[in-house]
């Protein structure tokens, strides 16, 4: 497969993708000390008498998206030779490093049978990914993305690929994503306590004030605008950006509403749909509807201004009580939760969106200076000299 021309999302996902199993594999990265066994003990041991099918089901499942990953970024990058094997012997060599460290880490227990599973996913992913390039699916995937997003779209891509799994971390009002001064306080607060740094830590004048329901409002209309408005960035054409719109808008409904029914049950899946959520998906809507003739630079420049109104807004108020309590049990969790992975996605993707869009401004605005500065040049040349 010759290399595309386009970057690929492939390699950023598959960097995600080593990230989330990392974490997951390791946490809650504390008490680590040698138990007096050698790390590789685990590979000649004994089969496990117990487990269950979600062990099994998450083992093999969880490394399938890395082989899957990491032989389609090959693939895209014009190395398919030996994409496939390079991809299953990395993710044999990464399971086989985590398991090894989990010999240290007295709450997590290396098995073999996790280490096969791992690698028979991996080389699942990364056999799939060789399927379809043969098949010719992958031809017609560039093809799809020529047509409908500009060349730089990669980082766009992958923050719109990471937006519907973090709203499933609770967030206090839905699609307000990047709630964390309050949090960030208290965590510093409390890793300083007793030493006299602690003295250092600013304090505010005001105590944070409960978000009144017209903020309500425009956090979430801003919350579903806002990715909207990053892909906006990135696809050209009206009747290609209202269709990414309305996708967009019901993968954000719904993860929402799944969010909601891991909480608190699947009888409340729709509890958060309250009169000020539909007046802002009202808002957004319309938003929506008049951003759709942006221009590109328009379009990132008005997603940095709603970012920066959103975070303002959510981080000037305290997070509700009753979500608190929710989260407590979130972080503690670890079916869809993945040991509190999703509050990351959740409070980090609104800043990663902020650096993505100020980066993109400043490279477009670099490209029209150099544009100028070469119509300038070639004026120039083009003038004949005098006489």
């Amino acid at each position: 497969m010759s290399p595309d021309k386009h970057q690929t999302s492939a390699w950023p996902l598959a960097l995600a993708t080593i990230c989330l199993v990392v974490y997951a594999s390791l946490y809650p990265f504390t008490d680590w000390r040698d138990q007096g066994l050698s790390p590789f003990t685990f590979i000649t041991a004994p089969l496990p008498r117990y487990w269950t099918g979600f062990d099994v089901g998450v083992n093999l499942l969880g490394y399938a998206p890395l082989g899957f990953l990491l032989a389609l970024a090959a693939l895209r990058s014009g190395h398919g030779r030996h994409a496939v094997s390079v991809a299953a012997l990395t993710g044999v060599f990464l399971s086989l490093s985590m398991e090894t460290l989990q010999s240290y880490l007295p709450s997590r227990v290396p098995s073999n049978v996790d280490l096969a599973l791992n690698a028979l996913g991996a080389w699942l992913g990364a056999f799939t990914a060789g399927l379809l390039e043969k098949m010719g699916v992958l031809h017609r995937w560039n093809d799809f993305r020529a047509r409908w997003f500009a060349d730089e779209a990669r980082g766009a891509l992958v923050l719109l690929a990471l937006w519907p799994p973090a709203l499933l971390f609770p967030v206090s009002v839905p699609l307000g994503l990047g709630q964390v001064l309050e949090r960030l306080e208290l965590a510093l607060a409390d890793a300083l306590h007793d030493s006299p740094f602690l003295d250092w830590l600013p304090l505010r004048d005001i105590e944070l004030q409960p978000m009144m329901p017209s903020a309500e409002i425009v956090v979430t209309a801003f919350g579903g605008v806002i990715p909207c408005l990053i892909g906006f960035g990135v696809i050209q054409g009206l009747g290609r950006r209202a269709t990414f719109m309305v996708l967009l808008w019901m993968s954000g409904v719904l993860f929402t509403a799944l969010s909601a029914a891991l909480s608190y049950g699947p009888d409340h899946a729709w509890v958060w749909l309250d009169g000020s959520v539909r007046a802002g998906f009202m808002v957004a809507a319309l938003l929506m509807l008049v951003t759709l003739w942006l221009s590109s630079r328009a379009a990132a420049a008005l997603a940095l201004l709603a970012l920066a109104i959103q975070l303002t807004l959510l981080n000037q108020a305290p997070e509700n009580p009753y979500l608190a309590q929710t989260l407590q049990i979130w972080e503690q969790g670890r079916f869809i939760r993945f040991n509190g992975l999703a509050q990351w996605l959740g409070w980090l993707w609104p800043f990663a969106a902020l650096v993505y869009v100020l980066l993109r401004l400043s490279r477009t605005e670099d490209r029209e200076v150099t544009a100028q500065d070469e119509t300038v040049k070639s004026t120039h040349d083009s003038k004949p000299p005098i006489a």
